[in-house]
């Protein structure tokens, strides 16, 4: 269903079965997938690539030029997988000329008032709760949780099955499978519970525990717990997931347990 009072330009493409309610906007060059639904008063802009069964609440405002001076003007993107979530006034920008597009995978929630800006990466069944600011260049791999009014600093990374507790500032890198909180933001566990709902078998949770005791509870240097976390611990899946972010951490990692300011 489509309302007639809502404003969709011509060059817009929508799928089967997408509804539009009163008073939404959807701007040329926009494609959105089929049984869709976009509320009353949601603004969905050029650029903007969403996928099937995506539902857009009243106020959220997607596919806005980034709010970065280095955007000149050029046609940049913002793609959505299938199964998004968009809350009300939630802002989702395109990218920039660094690369072109801010992509957002599939079967993510992303809560009221979040902000996601310009050249963001974020993977699949995540959930980004209610105002959340994500800065420019910021990557988060599948099944993060962001606990409610974190920010997260401009190209972080957060790595796969992490959660990090509300009211959290991300200036570091956050590796895979952990908890993180407090201020400075730092490791306060494995996500046990995380993972065994998504299938992680005790032993294979044991072993992260095992690395991360090396790595952020021992008081060793990152180069050394690297060392000894290779020398002493079998290879598996998750090791190599770990060791793999740690060390492409361009911004350095979130402190260990215990750590001094």
């Amino acid at each position: 269903m489509i309302s007639n009072l809502a404003y969709i330009h011509p060059g817009a493409k929508l799928g089967n079965n997408v509804t539009v309610e009163p008073f939404a906007y959807i701007a040329d060059d926009v494609e959105i997938g089929d049984d869709s639904w976009v509320g009353p008063q949601a603004t969905i802009m050029s650029g903007t690539r969403m996928g099937h069964n995506c539902q857009v609440f009243p106020g959220a405002v997607v596919g806005a030029i980034p709010q970065d001076l280095k955007y000149h003007g050029e046609k940049s993107l913002l793609e959505i997988g299938n199964h998004v979530i968009i809350r009300e006034c939630a802002t989702l920008n395109r990218g920039t000329e660094a690369s072109m597009t801010t992509r957002i995978g599939s079967y993510n929630l992303i809560m009221a008032y979040v902000h996601v800006a310009h050249d963001c990466i974020i993977g699949n069944n995540c959930i980004i709760a209610n105002s959340v600011n994500l800065a420019g260049h910021v990557e988060i791999a599948d099944f993060v949780i962001l606990g409610g009014m974190s920010a997260v600093h401009q190209f972080v990374k957060i790595g796969s099955h992490a959660m990090i507790g509300g009211g959290s500032l991300v200036r570091k890198d956050v590796p895979p499978y952990v908890k993180a909180s407090r201020e400075p933001l730092s490791y306060v566990g494995v996500n046990a519970i995380g993972l065994s709902r998504r299938g992680f078998n005790d032993e294979q949770i044991s072993r992260i525990h095992d690395i991360y005791r090396i790595l952020f509870v021992t008081g060793k240097n990152v180069q050394h717990s690297i060392d000894t976390i290779e020398s002493t611990l079998p290879h598996t899946p998750e090791r190599e997931a770990i060791l793999s972010f740690v060390k492409a951490a361009d911004r350095g990692l979130m402190k260990g347990y215990g750590s001094e300011e």
